[in-house]
C-alpha cells in the first residue's frame, strides 16, 4: 500500500482551527519571548527535531484543546536558524488503529527527501486518557511527508508491533540514526521486573525492523523506565542521553520528580552494547526533562528540552497555556561529561547593552533592570582568595523571595534558589579561581551556564514585576565585570 493511506488531514485540520479560534484568548502574563511553546493548549516533549530542506523542524508533545495533558498531537515549529521560530500546522492528531489515544514522543529523519516521523501510538485499555495511567499498550509507528508540512500515517503502522516478550508496557519514544546506510532506532523500555533499559532495532528501510540488542541497561540504579532515550557520537565518545523515572533523591542528586541525564563510553555495533561509566544529570536545575538532540548544518550536534516538570505547579497554565523548550545548546564530550553551552546563533537576539558594569562589585549593587524580564547576562568574577565568600547574582521579582544564583567558595557548591517549596538545586562543583555565568532570563525562564558547561540549571520563575538584576559578593567587593544585552523578542 502507499504512504500516503490513512491521512490524519481531518483530525489535524480541527485542531488548526481552534488555534485559530483561541490563541487570541490566551494571556500574555508568562509568555515567553524567545523560546519554542504552544501557540494555546498544553506542550510536553520535544520531538522530531531534525534539519530537513534548509530548515530546521520542532515537533512537540501537543494537546490543543486545554492547557491540561491531554491526547496527545504533534505541534510543529520550522526556524531558519534555531533562534526565530514560526509555528507551522499540526502536524499529527490521534486516531489510527495503532494510535487511537495519542501520538506519542518520537523523532524525525530525512529519508532521501522525505521528512519522515517514527513516534509511539498508545492506546488504554478502558480509554482512560489520563496521565499515568499505568493500563496501556504501545507501538512504533510511521508518518511521512513530502513537503515537510503535511504527513501521512503510514498504512501498515505499526512497523514495531510488540517489544521483547520480557519487557513491560513499557515501550515508547524511539530515536532513529543512521550508520553505515543502515537505520538504528533506540526504544525506551523496562522489564517486567522493572528493570529499565534501552532496546536497539535496525532497518533497512524504517518499515522492516529487527531487534538487536539491549544496549543499556538500569542494573537496579537508574530508575525503573528511561524515556526519550536518545543515541549518538560526541567527540570521540558514544553517549546515551535518557530520562530514567522513579530514581530516590540522593545527597543533591535527582530531587526532581524525573531526572534528565547520560551515559558516556564507546559503543560496539556488532554486539550492540555500549561500555559506560556512571549516570550523570545533565541539568541541575528544576525544569529540564524528555531532551533530544539532532545534527545541526553544520554538524555540530544540538539539544533542546522541555523546561517543565511533571507533577509541579504551571501557574500558566490558568493563562491557557502551559510548556516551553530550552533554548538550543551545543553539546560536547570533555573529560567524560556532557557539557551544554548556548548556540552561537542566539547571540543574532541582542539588543543594546543595558549594563556593563567593572569591578568593584559590590554586595546588592543593580547591575541591570531590563523590560520585560528578557536579556543576556555575562558575569566573570575571580573567586575570592579567602575560600569562604559566596558570589554570584541575584533578581529580584517582586516575589517573597529573591531568584537566586550563587558559588559557595566554602562548600565548592553552585546552588540555584527559586524561593518557595522545594525552590533549591545545588551542585557540588569543586574549587573554583573563576566563576563564568551566562545566563538567559525570559520572562518566566532562567537557564544559567557556568564556567563553559561544566553545569547548567534550568528554571522556571513567575515574576510579580519586572526583575532587578543585583550582585552577590562578600562585604570587601568581588573583582568581576558584568554585561547585560536587552533581548529581542524572536516573533
Amino acid at each position: 500500500m502507499s504512504d500516503n493511506s490513512n491521512s490524519t488531514l481531518n483530525d489535524t485540520a480541527k485542531a488548526d482551527a481552534w488555534i485559530r479560534d483561541h490563541r487570541d484568548c490566551v494571556k500574555p502574563r508568562y509568555r515567553l519571548d524567545y523560546h519554542v511553546m504552544p501557540p494555546v493548549g498544553w506542550m510536553n516533549d520535544p520531538n522530531g527535531l531534525v534539519y530537513f530542506k534548509g530548515q530546521y523542524h520542532a515537533f512537540y508533545q501537543f494537546y490543543p484543546y486545554s492547557s491540561e495533558w491531554g491526547p496527545m498531537h504533534w505541534g510543529h515549529a520550522i526556524s531558519d536558524d534555531m533562534v526565530h521560530w514560526k509555528d507551522a500546522p499540526v502536524a499529527m492528531a490521534p486516531g489510527s488503529t495503532a494510535d487511537r489515544d495519542g501520538c506519542y514522543s518520537g523523532s524525525a529523519v530525512d529519508d532521501d527527501g522525505k521528512l519522515s516521523l517514527i513516534y509511539t501510538g498508545q492506546i488504554f485499555d478502558d480509554g482512560d486518557i489520563k496521565p499515568f495511567n499505568t493500563e496501556f499498550s504501545e507501538t512504533q509507528n510511521l508518518a511521512v511527508s513530502e513537503d515537510g508540512i503535511h504527513f501521512s500515517k503510514y498504512a501498515q503502522n505499526p512497523v514495531i508491533p510488540a517489544a521483547p516478550s520480557d519487557n513491560s508496557r513499557n515501550f515508547r519514544d524511539p530515536k532513529v540514526w543512521k550508520h553505515d546506510g543502515r537505520w538504528y532506532v533506540v526504544i525506551g523500555s523496562s522489564t517486567k521486573d522493572n528493570e529499565a533499559r534501552a532496546l536497539l532495532y535496525s532497518s533497512a528501510d524504517l518499515r522492516e525492523w529487527k531487534f538487536e540488542s539491549v544496549i543499556a541497561h538500569s542494573e537496579g540504579k537508574i530508575g525503573e523506565m528511561w524515556e526519550c532515550p536518545d543515541f549518538f557520537s560526541l567527540d570521540g565518545k558514544d553517549v546515551l542521553l535518557f530520562s530514567p523515572v522513579g530514581m530516590e533523591p540522593e545527597g543533591l542528586k535527582y530531587h526532581n520528580v524525573f531526572q534528565t541525564g547520560y551515559l558516556v563510553g564507546d559503543f560496539d555495533y556488532a554486539s550492540g552494547k555500549l561500555q559506560h561509566g556512571e549516570f550523570e544529570e545533565v541539568d541541575r536545575g528544576h525544569d529540564f526533562y524528555a531532551s533530544q538532540t539532532f545534527e545541526a548544518a553544520d554538524g555540530r550536534r544540538i539539544c533542546m528540552a522541555w523546561m517543565n516538570m511533571w507533577q509541579t505547579p504551571m501557574p500558566e497554565q490558568a493563562d491557557g497555556w502551559a510548556g516551553a523548550m530550552t533554548v538550543p545548546r551545543e553539546l560536547h564530550a570533555v573529560d567524560g561529561q556532557v557539557r551544554m553551552t548556548p548556540i552561537k546563533e542566539l547571540e543574532s537576539l541582542r539588543g543594546p547593552v543595558i549594563a556593563d558594569v567593572a569591578a568593584p562589585l559590590s554586595n546588592d549593587q543593580v547591575l541591570a533592570a531590563p523590560k520585560e524580564n528578557r536579556c543576556e547576562v555575562l558575569f566573570s568574577a575571580d573567586v575570592p582568595a579567602d575560600g569562604n565568600s559566596k558570589i554570584g547574582v541575584s533578581l529580584d521579582i517582586g516575589t517573597d523571595h529573591d531568584v537566586s544564583f550563587t558559588y559557595d567558595a566554602a562548600l565548592g557548591r553552585l546552588t540555584l534558589d527559586r524561593g518557595g517549596e522545594d525552590g533549591v538545586r545545588a551542585y557540588d562543583c569543586g574549587k573554583l579561581e573563576k566563576l563564568d555565568l551566562h545566563i538567559y532570563i525570559d520572562r518566566s525562564s532562567m537557564e544559567v551556564f557556568v564556567n563553559d558547561g561544566l553545569a547548567t540549571f534550568t528554571s522556571r520563575m513567575y515574576p510579580a514585576t519586572a526583575a532587578t538584576i543585583k550582585a552577590v559578593a562578600p562585604a570587601s567587593g568581588l573583582n568581576g565585570k558584568v554585561r547585560v544585552y536587552a533581548l529581542n523578542a524572536m516573533r
